[in-house]
């Protein structure tokens, strides 16, 4: 192929890519809550305080969403997304400021601007089948840092569920539109019903309505396959409200009648169950049907995300739980801390901390090698995990620091018998090679006294308890030491 054939064919797979990307009618669109959702939980599980959800449009890079909800548009030439797309790998950059493609960018130059960047490609199908990159998921960090290949996987998921989640949208609309605009549509209606099937098919959704008393109502074929139920009568609205749990039924009740006071249209996500007992998560999206500016109905459609939300609730737990104990990770802890000191302020219930230090874990990891010290570390999360704790709230802080959050009463109730039994638990013996130690481990804790509203304080009060445990720990290590030499 000569250059000026390479030239032209590339210059037609741009404006496919563009023409996909401008028939989703995302640009400019208003904020979502599935890519506002995506964007926080990209920042939370790899750790960074930027993340944006970017579409590259031909002449201007696009920020659908972004963490803090900062939109708007930047040139393409600048973003670094718009390198993102050429490639299907994400594309991580651990130090812009040395990259020759992005030291003179002002966005790295400006103050605390940018100096990490990691993208993956989010990809659409347009009309014709084709594949195309229409814009990234990305992370930016202010300071050099790397990624590793679990946060490269992660990207990538996050990618695949921002294209879940446009594909979703893209149908929805497409359903909605139709399943509003059908009864006058007659002449076309064979046709559009074709498409509404089809789009029903792809995205596990059907369409729904009904008259303002209830009485009447009518749903498409895919409303009765998400019940589990065979096509025919529509149950009425009392039984068909059968099928969600309370929780779920008072909330769609909520919905409908605040759409029906205000005008505005409702889009819930809630549990359900079906005809044979399956639990599943649907998303319900509604709004008033008018005839002759008077409002008659409802319209609208319902979707089953199980899966979606299955995915969301696994990237979630990945990015709270410790991978080596399987109990919850610093970020987690920070805030169910936050969340456990306000409620126990407000309801006056009692709030214990304990922290734990374990003892000569340098020692164990030197002597026995990692291995021994990786398994002193997940039976240290098995022990706090023990059923006398109550289901406290546990989690390793990092390195050989632990932490047990306990709110049940009558365990707050004996602080010094927690701790003794904390320690005693944590003396267990590790062996490896024919060489064997013993792990121990020292506990500070504390109760949440009036004056202590920051997760700061009481953290640095219980840790202060906890160094003078230690020191006194030493202490008598080695006046037992002077009495055996004596």
């Amino acid at each position: 192929m000569s250059a000026t054939d390479f030239q032209s064919e590339s210059f037609a797979d741009e404006k496919r890519r563009v023409a996909a990307l401008h028939a989703l009618a995302l640009l400019d669109s208003e904020p979502e809550r599935e890519f506002d959702a995506l964007v926080a939980l990209a920042a939370e599980m790899l750790g960074c305080p930027i993340a944006l959800m970017t579409l590259v449009d031909s002449d201007r890079l696009w920020i659908k969403a972004a963490t803090g909800g900062e939109r708007g548009e930047i040139s393409r030439d600048i973003g670094m997304c718009a390198y993102t797309i050429q490639n299907d790998d994400p594309l991580v950059i651990e130090d812009l400021d040395i990259d020759s493609r992005f030291a003179m960018n002002p966005l790295v130059m400006a103050e605390r601007g940018a100096r990490f960047y990691a993208g993956a490609a989010i990809h659409a199908i347009d009309g014709r089948g084709e594949r195309h990159a229409i814009g990234t998921i990305c992370v930016i960090d202010t300071a050099p840092r790397s990624l590793n290949d679990a946060g490269r996987r992660a990207l990538m998921h996050l990618a695949t569920l921002a294209e879940t989640a446009i594909a979703a949208r893209s149908a929805a609309n497409q359903a909605i539109a139709i399943a509003t605009t059908a009864d006058r549509q007659a002449a076309a209606l064979e046709r559009q019903d074709r498409i509404f099937r089809q789009a029903e098919r792809m995205a596990a959704m059907g369409s729904w309505q009904a008259s303002l008393d209830h009485q009447e109502m009518a749903w498409s074929d895919g409303v009765f396959h998400i019940y589990g139920l065979p096509v025919g009568p529509v149950p009425e609205m009392e039984i068909a409200m059968g099928f969600y749990p309370p929780h779920a039924r008072d909330e769609l009740n909520a919905s409908m009648a605040s759409t029906l006071e205000t005008g505005r249209p409702f889009d819930i996500e809630v549990d359900f169950l079906t005809a044979k007992d399956e639990p599943r998560r649907v998303r319900v999206l509604g709004e008033l049907e008018i005839d002759n500016n008077t409002a008659v109905g409802f319209v609208g459609v319902f979707q089953d995300v199980t899966e979606r939300h299955a995915l969301e609730t696994t990237l979630r737990r990945t990015a709270d739980t410790d991978s080596l104990t399987g109990i919850a990770n610093r970020a987690a802890f920070d805030r169910v801390l936050d969340r456990a000191i306000s409620r126990a302020h407000a309801e006056g219930t009692p709030l214990l901390l304990a922290l734990v230090d374990l003892d000569g874990f340098k020692a164990i990891n030197d002597t026995l090698g990692h291995t021994a010290g990786d398994d002193v570390l997940r039976g240290v999360g098995r022990e706090l995990q023990a059923q006398w704790l109550m289901g406290s709230f546990v989690a390793r802080l990092g390195g050989d620091e632990f932490a047990v959050l306990i709110e049940d009463p009558v365990l707050a109730a004996t602080p010094a018998r927690i701790c003794a039994r904390l320690e005693e638990s944590l003396r267990f013996p590790i062996s490896m090679n024919g060489l064997a130690m013993v792990s121990a481990g020292t506990v500070g804790i504390a109760a949440l006294t009036p004056d202590c509203h920051s997760i700061r304080d009481f953290v640095h009060r219980v840790d202060t308890v906890l160094y003078q445990a230690k020191r006194a720990r030493v202490g008598e290590r080695r006046r037992s030491d002077r009495r055996s030499a004596a």
